[in-house]
C-alpha cells in the first residue's frame, strides 16, 4: 500500500519537476472520477475520513498535472487490485497514456531524497520503495540510479526472468521520451565463456551455472574435472598466465607480488584431497516449500578434487607475517579478476587463524586433478579453504588482503547468511548474521532417482549416494529408511583417508535397503548422515528453511516405484 502511495507522489513531483504535457486521453477524466480511481490506496488508513480525504487530495492533483488516466485501469479495476494480479503473476494492460520522461529527468533522480528512478528498455520507472527489497542489496541498485539498468541485466542475466520482469513493471512510472537509449546497449560480457561438458545439468547460463547429474557422483571418490559442478557470479575472465600477478598486502606485510612461475618455483607444493560444495545446494527442496529467490540447485552442487598448489600460510610469511601480525589481522580477503562493469570483482574472507593454522591446508592452487586449473575452476590460481563453503574459495585470484575486517563485498555481507524461517527480504537484517564459513553434515541420495521404477526381486533397493560435513569433521555414519525412518539400515562408507580433524574430503556411501514386506507402489527412501561430532541432519527442511535457500541438510528425500516382478 505503502508503495502504491509513492507512486502518486512520485507522479505528482514528477509534474513540477518535468513541467509534464498533459495527454490527451487525460480529458475525459475529472478530478472526480480520479477520486473513485484512487481512494482503494488509502484503504489501509484506520480513519476512513482520513482514506478518503488521502485518496481525493492526491487524485486531484494527479487529475490537475493530467495523470489521472494512469490511475484508472480497466472499469471496475483499482490499483489495489492491479497490485494483487502482479503478485499472482497475472498483468493488467496500461492505458497507454503514461507521462513520458528525458534522460535529463531520470538522471536528477538519483538519490533517495529525490527518488531512485531507473530506466529499463523504453520505461522508466521508481524503485525507490525496492531498494530496501533488493536481493543484492540497495547498493547494488544504487549503481544504476538515475540511468539504465539494461547494462546491469546484460551482466546479472539471472533477472532476466518473467517473474523479475513483472516485478520491475509494477515500478514503472512512464515512457522513456524518444524511446531506449540505444547508447546503453552493451556487448555480451559472456560472449568469451569456454565450453562445458554436455552431461552437466545447466541452471543458468549468464552466469553460468551447472551441477553434476546425481547418478554420476558416485562413481568414484574423486570427480572428474568435467563434470565438477561450476557456480559463477560474473562472467570468466580471460587471464594470460605470462602476464598473471598475485598481490599480497595488509596488516603486518610488506606488499608483494608473485607470478605464477614464481609460487611454482620459490614455495613448497602440496596436494589435498578436499570436498567444495555450493551453500545453496540442495535449494529445490526448501523451493518447494515456499519461494526462494536463487539458483536451482537439486544435489549436485557439490564435487571432490586433489588439489595441488602452495600453503596460504607459506606466502603470508614470505611477505612478512608472524605472531604479533597475525594477532593485529583478523581475517585473510581474497579478490578475484572476475568483475562487473563498474570493475567490481567477486570477493570473499576466511578468518585468519583458518589461514595460518598448520592444519587448516589452506591451499593458492593451481591444479586440479592432476592438470592445470581449467577456466571455470579458477585458472590460473584460485583459493582452495578446505572445510569451508564454496563461496570463499575464490577463483581467478588477483589479491590477498590481511585485515583487521573480513570482506565487505556483496557476497560477504549481503549473500551466503542464514537466517530463521520467519525472515524475510523485507525484515532481513544482514549485519545480524554471520557469513558462513564451516557448512554443516548433509547428505543425499544419489542413486536411484526419483520416480525410478525399482523390483522386489530381491526384496532390497540398492541405494548409493553421499555425505559431507565441513570444518574437517569426518562422517562416521549414514542411515537410510524406506518406512518413513520407523526402521533405518546402516550405509556401508568409502572415504579418503584422512588426518584427525582433516577430513576434508566427502564420504560415499552405499546400503542395500528392505522393502517394507508385501509393498507395491510409491515408496520414500531418506537418508540422514552424522559426523564424528555427533551432529546429525534435521528430518524436516521447515526448520531450516530460510530467504537465501542456503544449507539445507534436511533428511534427503526420493521416491521410487516399486514393482512387482
Amino acid at each position: 500500500m505503502q508503495r502504491l502511495l509513492s507512486r502518486s507522489s512520485t507522479l505528482l513531483r514528477a509534474s513540477l519537476q518535468c513541467d509534464l504535457p498533459a495527454p490527451a486521453s487525460c480529458s475525459k477524466f475529472t478530478p472526480n472520477s480520479a477520486t473513485r480511481g484512487y481512494a482503494s490506496i488509502a484503504a489501509d488508513s484506520s480513519d476512513e475520513q482520513h482514506r478518503w480525504q488521502l485518496g481525493a487530495t492526491a487524485a486531484a492533483a494527479l487529475a490537475a498535472a493530467g495523470l489521472a488516466s494512469w490511475l484508472i485501469l480497466e472499469p471496475e479495476t483499482s490499483l489495489c487490485e492491479e497490485a494483487q494480479l502482479a503478485s499472482a503473476g497475472q498483468t493488467q494492460k496500461r492505458k497507454p497514456s503514461l507521462p513520458e520522461f528525458h534522460l535529463e529527468d531520470v538522471a536528477l533522480h538519483n538519490n533517495k531524497e529525490r527518488g531512485v528512478w531507473v530506466t529499463y528498455k523504453d520505461g522508466v520507472y521508481d524503485v525507490t520503495d525496492f531498494l530496501e527489497m533488493h536481493p543484492g542489496g540497495a547498493s547494488r541498485l544504487m549503481l544504476a540510479a538515475g540511468g539504465a539498468i539494461d547494462p546491469f541485466w546484460a551482466m546479472y542475466q539471472q533477472h532476466n526472468q518473467e517473474e523479475i520482469r513483472s516485478l520491475l513493471e509494477g515500478y514503472r512510472i512512464g515512457t522513456l521520451a524518444g524511446g531506449q537509449d540505444m547508447s546503453q546497449q552493451v556487448a555480451d560480457p559472456y560472449s568469451n565463456e569456454p565450453k562445458r561438458h554436455p552431461a552437466l545439468v545447466i541452471r543458468s547460463q549468464k552466469p553460468f551455472n551447472a551441477e553434476t547429474p546425481a547418478e554420476l557422483l558416485t562413481g568414484k571418490l574423486y570427480t572428474p574435472n568435467d563434470l565438477f559442478y561450476v557456480r559463477n557470479h560474473l562472467p570468466v575472465p580471460a587471464v594470460d598466465p605470462a602476464a598473471y600477478t598475485l598481490r599480497v598486502e595488509g596488516e603486518g606485510l610488506r606488499t608483494i607480488e608473485l607470478s605464477l612461475k614464481d609460487l611454482r618455483t620459490k614455495f613448497k607444493r602440496h596436494t589435498i584431497s578436499a570436498t567444495l560444495q555450493c551453500a545453496g545446494n540442495r535449494r529445490t527442496e526448501m523451493s518447494s516449500l515456499k519461494d526462494i529467490k536463487g539458483t536451482t540447485w537439486a544435489s549436485g552442487a557439490i564435487g571432490n578434487a586433489e588439489w595441488s598448489g602452495v600453503n596460504l600460510k607459506d606466502v603470508l610469511e614470505y611477505a612478512g607475517l608472524d605472531d604479533r601480525s597475525e594477532t593485529e589481522a583478523g581475517h585473510v580477503q581474497f579478490e578475484g579478476l572476475d568483475s562487473d562493469m563498474e570493475g567490481v570483482c567477486y570477493g570473499a574472507s576466511i578468518p585468519i587463524e583458518k589461514a595460518v593454522y598448520k592444519g587448516a591446508d589452506v591451499l593458492l592452487a593451481y591444479e586440479m586433478n592432476g592438470r592445470p586449473l581449467s577456466k571455470d575452476h579458477g585458472f590460473p590460481v584460485r583459493v582452495i579453504a578446505p572445510g569451508i563453503v564454496g563461496a570463499r574459495n575464490v577463483k581467478w585470484l588477483s589479491r590477498i588482503i590481511t585485515s583487521k575486517e573480513e570482506s565487505q563485498s556483496h557476497w560477504q555481507q549481503h549473500d551466503y547468511k542464514s537466517f530463521s524461517p520467519n525472515t524475510d527480504y523485507d525484515t532481513v537484517d544482514w549485519e545480524s548474521a554471520p557469513a558462513i564459513q564451516e557448512p554443516n553434515v548433509t547428505s543425499a541420495i544419489c542413486d536411484p532417482g526419483h520416480n525410478t521404477p525399482v523390483s522386489t526381486c530381491e526384496g532390497t533397493i540398492p541405494v548409493k549416494g553421499f555425505a559431507y560435513s565441513g570444518g574437517g569433521h569426518s562422517v562416521i555414519r549414514v542411515d537410510v529408511s524406506a518406512d518413513d525412518g520407523k526402521t533405518w539400515t546402516v550405509a556401508e562408507l568409502s572415504s579418503v583417508p584422512a588426518k584427525r580433524s582433516r577430513a576434508w574430503s566427502w564420504t560415499l556411501w552405499q546400503a542395500e535397503v528392505p522393502i517394507p514386506r508385501d509393498h507395491v507402489g510409491s515408496i520414500e527412501l531418506i537418508c540422514k548422515a552424522t559426523d564424528n561430532a555427533y551432529n546429525t541432519q534435521p528430518d524436516s527442511v521447515a526448520g531450516v528453511w530460510n530467504l537465501r535457500g542456503v544449507l539445507n541438510n534436511a533428511w534427503h528425500r526420493v521416491k521410487v516405484q516399486v514393482q512387482e516382478e
